[in-house]
């Protein structure tokens, strides 16, 4: 990744602040994805109001995992181009955690 490509941001995650290093390019697909994963999060802490926020982050990842790996499933065999931009995804999504 080339220095005048990339750039710092820092995104909050159920609260605690991450550091990410990104592709500018890449900034609002990562702000709208950290978005609905709070909201995810959100939306277990309501439902399972007696668990820590560590359980309800965990269950917002397996969530998305199981979604991810459906999708990939489903699409693999009948769309080369969609498996491709799923791909691509989760390269962002790599790429941003430090």
């Amino acid at each position: 990744m080339e220095e005048q490509d990339s750039k710092q941001l820092t995104v909050t995650i159920a609260g605690r602040p991450y550091p990410l290093k990104i592709k500018a390019n890449d900034e609002p697909v990562i702000r709208q994805i950290v978005k609905e994963v709070n909201e995810k999060i959100n939306k277990f802490q309501l439902t399972y109001a007696n668990r820590e926020k560590q359980d309800c982050l965990a269950m917002a990842i397996l969530a998305y995992a199981v979604d991810l790996h459906k999708a990939t499933s489903q699409t693999t065999a009948s769309s080369p181009e969609i498996s491709d931009k799923l791909a691509r995804i989760e390269s962002l999504l790599d790429e941003a955690m430090p």
